[in-house]
């Protein structure tokens, strides 16, 4: 026993030099801040004309949008939440952007107000699993759906499935093979009905680019009308150019128009942040003419942290800065989408 005792010693001092004597470990560095003054990446440049399907592309600048979070979600509360925001910025919306579960209809009252008003809608429709969409189990609903918008007769933005590149989906998504292959079945159905209004927008995150699962799941140039991305300064302070590069060094290789179908800055980082981001969005939008058309979120999700409220309404610095952008000139087209001519 007493031979051992040194080398259990010498354990004992081992152990405490590598952290048994009370030091905090090192904290991780904080990375620095954004520039939010510097030029912009100008990266998706291609100036056109794209194969876009029956929404016309404005040929300078790009369409103004957002999602406005309704104090009660009802068919008035939507109207008055979108109402609200215009009024505040003094214009109307090129495109507003609205929500519907699987089996929830398109053509509410809501839609039809903001679409006979002149506004595109963006429709974000969530999927059921791939796997059962392709089998063929949900074709009737499918078949109804796409009867809905095509008796519209207006311009519609179909986001089916955004985000489908989010591990929280991954058990209804399947695969990235498993997600095209729903795609084309509902987008079949939709041109078996005539639904050529609607405008094929496949929206995956910007996380996804930068781990590089996002392409996995898109489904050809083909089966797609516009590329788009969700992209937030949520849980890190980055400026917009550096969450976007990687998604826009893919997009500029497609023939499309690039639709920014969520974006946000949160609360966590301050007024003056936040509006000093809004002003390097717009800026960063004006650098990459492929960018057709933008859509804010202005939401605080019930139960988020500060990391993940991104409302300005409410904010008067950051308010200020994103109506800059909806009166640069780049932003307020002579006119709003319009529907091309149908197919024969």
């Amino acid at each position: 026993m007493t031979r051992r005792w040194p080398a259990a010693l010498a354990l004992i001092v081992t152990l405490c030099a590598a952290g048994c004597g009370g030091d905090a470990p090192s904290p991780a560095p904080t990375p620095p801040p954004p520039d939010l003054d510097g030029p912009p990446p100008a990266i998706a440049v291609n100036p056109g004309p794209y194969d876009a399907g029956p929404i016309s592309v404005p040929a300078s600048g790009a369409y103004l949008g957002a999602w406005v979070k309704p104090e009660v979600i009802s068919q008035p509360g939507r109207l008055t939440a979108i109402r609200g925001l215009e009024t505040g910025l003094g214009r109307d919306l090129d495109i507003v952007h609205t929500y519907r579960k699987w089996d929830e209809k398109f053509g509410t009252e809501s839609d039809l107000e903001f679409m006979d008003a002149g506004a595109t809608l963006l429709f974000s429709w969530a999927s059921g699993d791939t796997r059962s969409i392709t089998s063929g189990e949900h074709d009737e609903l499918i078949r109804a759906q796409a009867r809905r918008i095509a008796k519209a007769k207006r311009p519609v933005l179909m986001r089916f499935r955004w985000e489908m590149d989010r591990p929280n989906l991954r058990p209804s998504m399947w695969s990235g093979e498993d997600y095209v292959a729903a795609w084309r079945h509902v987008r079949r159905i939709f041109d078996a009905e005539r639904a050529w209004n609607a405008s094929w927008v496949w929206c995956p995150t910007s996380e996804g680019f930068e781990n590089g699962e996002a392409p996995a799941f898109y489904p050809g140039d083909d089966a797609v009308d516009w590329t788009c991305v969700d992209v937030y300064a949520g849980e890190s302070f980055r400026s917009l150019g550096d969450l976007l590069t990687p998604f826009l060094h893919w997009a500029a290789q497609r023939p499309k128009p690039i639709l920014i179908g969520e974006y946000g800055v949160a609360a966590a980082w301050g007024s003056e942040r936040r509006a000093a981001w809004l002003r390097d969005a717009t800026r960063l939008f004006k650098a990459n003419p492929q960018i057709k058309g933008v859509c804010y979120f202005d939401s605080d999700p019930d139960g988020n942290p500060p990391e993940k409220q991104f409302q300005i309404s409410g904010d008067v610095p950051a308010f200020a800065a994103f109506t800059e952008l909806t009166r640069d000139p780049w932003f307020n087209q002579p006119t709003g989408p319009r529907r091309a001519r149908p197919k024969p």
